[in-house]
């Protein structure tokens, strides 16, 4: 069967019947706003089917804001002659980026691009996935498989739908962290409606087993744990205070959950980022105020935690977090084998198994390292926007039935021009790991650095743009180089 420009069944083909389903997308605009800085943007919203493979089924909303430049506009004549970017943001769970004006990348890419911001489905003000909404699909059973249709193919397959109904041709496509995972099943499902596919700290691996993702990423934080604590010496001291108050048991965040040694751990997602090193220095700096019986963790230190710990505005990153690793193929595999590996909270088995991790282990260390981009299954336990979502999260936990996030014989062939920043350092997608994936895709062009972390996009984003817009302007070279 061939390959169409209409998305079809969970692995991207179709067949002549579905032309009906893009002549049935409702798509509507809102009102068009106008931002400090005299961009405007326009709202859009999607009717898409919730199971692509049977569109006759349950529609939801997918929702993007449209950003132009009227510095742009004027040079170019009109907006609507200026070539579409995609941008598929970080998560899983993560909403697409709301901005007053544009800044870093998203200036430099309006002078090109109209830029769609895609609020992927399950978060923003498409339709929604949190506790408050989630019942209403039944049971934990029946949401687990209402959420098996929330993953990276899933959402490539409404993108291509909102292409069309745009009226775009191919298109540009940026992927940031999770948002490269999807790029990568882009360039799988639907490569004709990609003009390039620039990735940012989002190359994933395309095989195996979650556990090799934790196993690399459990050194790399190591390592920037080590590099955190010589720049601060002084902040070992502070840490190992805070973990004997939370220890203790009687300091609460705002939403009145429990301080515990492993929330206080996940502070170090702070170490994703050059200057978020810093801004964690700063809250370790407020961490204790004296109070008549003595020292407390200070109102402004919880409050920082509970801003890194709570995820009542992206549940589904702890929800769907290890099942973007999910799918039926083994370490080295070029086809899908029969049936998936539970990712069976593949951090979490890790870190109490590996005799060389006890370093983060709370059971084993005094004073544990700084964990990272981890989930762990007492999540969900002590989060009160979590607790409801357990037993989901725990059947997804327990799927072995999973469908592949990628196409590697697609990847293999692949002819879309592709640009990807790698950062030698990243403690979320192991360099190492893009490395092997980056030689797995047909024209890849890898830039690697050591000039920033998991955030460069944020930090510098101008520049990363226009370099990897100069390099997927053409096929060429090795695809590793």
């Amino acid at each position: 069967m061939e390959r169409t420009t209409v998305p079809g069944d969970p692995r991207g083909f179709a067949d002549p019947a579905d032309v009906v389903r893009v002549q049935a997308a409702v798509h509507r605009t809102g009102a068009d706003s106008v931002l400090l800085d005299g961009t405007r943007i326009t709202d859009h919203w999607f009717t898409v089917p919730l199971d692509h493979a049977r569109p006759e089924d349950e529609p939801i909303t997918v929702y993007a804001r449209e950003y132009r430049s009227s510095t742009a506009a004027e040079a170019e004549g009109t907006p609507h002659e200026l070539p579409w970017l995609l941008f598929l943001q970080g998560g899983p769970g993560g909403k697409g980026v709301r901005q007053a004006r544009l800044g870093g990348w998203m200036k430099e890419a309006a002078r090109h691009f109209r830029i769609l911001m895609l609020d992927q489905r399950g978060t923003g003000l498409s339709t929604p996935v949190t506790r408050q909404s989630l019942p209403a699909v039944g049971s934990p059973e029946d949401q687990a498989e209402y959420l098996v249709h929330f993953r990276a193919p899933s959402i490539v397959q409404d993108a291509e739908l909102v292409r069309l109904a745009l009226g775009a041709g191919p298109w540009t496509v940026l992927g940031q962290s999770f948002g490269g995972f999807c790029a990568l099943s882009y360039l799988s499902w639907h490569p004709e409606g990609l003009a390039r596919a620039m990735i940012t700290g989002g190359l994933a691996p395309l095989t195996g087993h979650a556990e090799q993702v934790y196993r690399a990423t459990f050194e790399r934080m190591r390592a920037r744990n080590e590099e955190y604590f010589t720049r601060y010496p002084q902040d070992r001291e502070v840490l190992r205070r805070i973990y004997a108050a939370a220890r203790a048991g009687d300091a609460r965040l705002p939403d009145g959950s429990p301080v515990t040694v492993g929330r206080v751990q996940m502070l170090g997602m702070y170490l994703g980022g050059n200057t978020r090193m810093d801004q964690l220095h700063y809250l370790l700096q407020e961490a204790f105020v004296q109070a008549p019986d003595g020292p407390q963790l200070s109102d402004s230190f919880l409050h920082g935690l509970f801003q890194q710990v709570s995820r009542a505005a992206n549940p589904l990153y702890l929800v769907m977090h290890e099942s973007i690793y999910a799918q039926p193929y083994e370490w080295g595999a070029t086809s899908p084998v029969t049936g998936s590996t539970a990712t069976a909270w593949a951090a979490q088995r890790l870190l109490e198994n590996s005799p060389g991790l006890a370093d983060f282990d709370p059971d084993r260390s005094h004073t544990p390292l700084l964990t990272g981009e981890m989930v762990f299954d007492w999540y969900a336990q002590l989060d009160p926007t979590l607790t409801p979502l357990a037993e989901v999260t725990e059947s997804l936990a327990r799927r072995t039935d999973w469908g592949p996030l990628y196409d590697l014989e697609q990847l293999a062939a692949n002819t879309v021009p592709v640009a990807a920043a790698v950062y030698t350092h990243d403690v979320y997608v192991d360099r190492d790991l893009s490395r092997q994936t980056a030689s797995r895709v047909a024209g890849l062009q890898v830039w690697e650095t050591d000039e920033y972390h998991h955030d460069g996009l944020g930090d510098d984003g101008a520049a990363i743009l226009r370099r990897l817009l100069g390099m997927s302007g053409e096929m060429s070279g090795d695809p590793a180089d």
